[in-house]
Formats: structure tokens, C-alpha cells, sequence
């Protein structure tokens, strides 16, 4: 539970009391709280600012680029700081409620949307987290530059540390350049599972925890594949808006490998298989 001066230095940056604290779900890194203030609820987020440096900084900054967009309804960032060891992030509670009829449908043509905002790079200002790893968004002019040097490179390097280890990797590298299309970037969320969505309170798609960057649209359509939750309509009206590029379900597993490795370097061997079987599919030829 959240301490009494932690409380007060809320309200004094609120300008406002708090009456209640309830534990909320905050998944494997942070501690959530719903608070109720003289003006309604909002949410606090809480982690540990020595472990994770920056981290809500960098939430806060993606959760303003997908606002920008006005698409997708995303939570408000209404404060983000350090109180000791103590990180927060202060956000607009999205009361949530059942799908509407045309859920699938919106969110299918909000991301179809989101997806065609683009940069002259791949990348993005900053660097930020995914889970708790870092990712780095340095700014390439080439997809398959950006995919290999800020996503899988990091990811292998930290799978090394860990002990893990892996036949081919440059023949990968160099066998994927002749199936990754080359597209303009899109502002991506960039760990879209079903977990890291809330339903608001109009019954519509409500964006959380992202890990943006201006990238491969395929990462997130990939990453949307890897573990379910999402209705195919969404994927048929996407395509309707948006579609995407030939051959765009054989390369789905080139852009879950981003996603896998960060898997294996978090939660461990389990995911081992998958990869291998990702990097020989792709390193025989």
C-alpha cells in the first residue's frame, strides 16, 4: 500500500485530496493504484526509479506520440517523477466497459490509421523500454537496418549474457533482406498483445503500455499473432483501409522473433525452441 507522504506528495502535485487507494493489475514490472480524488479516479503506476531509469518518462512520451495521432483513445499523462527510490506515473483512469457491437471493425480501422502516420527513419527521438529491456530507436533510412541494429542485435547480445547461444545469425540476417519489404515507417505501438488494450468506457479500443516507435507495421500485426486475442475481423477491415504487403502472413514470424527474444531474456528457456526453429527456417538456404 502506498505510503502517507508518498499520498501527500500526490496531492500536493494534484492540488487535490485523495480518499481512497485500491490495487489495480500492473502486470510483472510496476504496482497500479486506482485513486479517488475530490475530482474522480486516476491511476498511479510505481516502479523502482534506480531499476528502470526513465522508464515512466519514456511511457509517458510514447503514450503522447499515439495521442497525437488522434486515433486510438489514450489514457491522459497527467504527472511522471521520482520520489526517492520511488518512480510514478500519474494517468486519466479509463473506466472500462463490454465491447461495442463494432469493436473488431474500429480498432481494425484505427490501426490501419495509426499504421499510415509516418517519418522520413525508422526509429524515434528516444530511446525506451519493452517490459523491462531496453529499446533503443536509433534513426535508419533502411527497415531492415533498423530491425536488425535496434531490435533483434540488442535482444541476441542480451540472450549471450544470459548464456544462450546461437548458430547463424548473419545468415539470417542476410537471407531476411530479400523477404522484408521496403515500406515507409508507421508509428507503431510496438508490444501489441492482448494484454496492453482496455476497453473504454464507449465500448471502443483503448491503447496502454507501449513501446512506440516509427517502425515496421508488420512488428505489431506480427506481435498481434503471437499469443491471440484479436478478432480477425480487425485484421479483414485493416486490410480494407490499409492493406498490407504481399506476402505479409509468411514474414510474420521474422518480426515475432523481436518479440520471442525479448520473451527468452525475460521469462526465460521456454522460448528457446521457437527461436531456433525461427533462425533455421531462415538460415538453410
Amino acid at each position: 500500500m502506498l505510503s502517507k507522504e508518498f499520498i501527500r506528495h500526490l496531492e500536493n502535485l494534484l492540488s487535490e485530496g485523495i480518499f481512497s487507494v485500491k490495487p489495480l493489475s500492473g502486470g510483472d514490472i510496476n504496482e497500479v493504484f486506482l485513486l479517488t480524488t475530490n475530482n474522480g479516479e486516476l491511476v498511479v503506476k510505481l516502479n523502482s526509479a534506480s531499476r528502470f531509469p526513465g522508464m515512466f518518462e519514456k511511457e509517458a512520451r510514447g503514450l503522447q506520440e499515439l495521442g497525437k495521432a488522434n486515433v486510438f483513445k489514450i489514457p491522459k499523462v497527467l504527472h511522471f517523477g521520482n520520489d526517492t527510490d520511488l518512480s510514478f506515473l500519474l494517468l486519466e483512469y479509463i473506466k472500462p466497459r463490454n465491447q461495442s457491437a463494432n469493436f473488431w471493425s474500429v480498432f481494425g480501422e484505427q490501426l490501419a490509421i495509426l499504421h499510415q502516420r509516418s517519418k522520413p527513419y525508422f526509429g524515434l527521438d528516444i530511446d525506451n523500454y519493452i517490459g523491462s529491456l531496453p529499446q533503443y530507436n536509433g534513426k535508419y533510412s533502411s527497415v531492415l537496418e533498423f530491425y536488425i541494429n535496434q531490435r533483434l542485435q540488442p535482444q541476441f547480445d542480451i540472450a549471450l549474457r544470459k548464456g544462450f547461444v546461437f548458430q547463424n545469425i548473419e545468415r539470417f540476417y542476410k537471407n531476411i533482406e530479400s523477404e522484408i519489404p521496403e515500406e515507409e515507417s508507421g508509428l507503431i505501438h510496438g508490444d501489441l498483445w492482448n494484454g496492453n488494450f482496455i476497453v473504454d468506457n464507449k465500448g471502443l479500443p483503448c491503447l496502454i503500455d507501449p513501446a512506440v516507435a516509427y517502425g515496421p507495421r508488420e512488428m505489431d500485426i506480427a506481435m498481434m499473432h503471437l499469443f491471440g486475442g484479436f478478432d480477425q475481423e480487425l485484421f479483414l477491415v485493416y486490410n480494407e483501409i490499409f492493406p498490407l504487403t504481399k506476402g505479409w502472413k509468411g514474414r510474420i514470424e521474422i518480426w515475432q522473433l523481436y518479440y520471442l527474444l525479448v520473451h527468452l531474456n525475460l521469462f526465460g528457456a521456454s522460448y528457446l525452441p521457437k527461436i531456433q526453429l525461427i533462425l533455421e527456417k531462415y538460415s538453410n538456404s
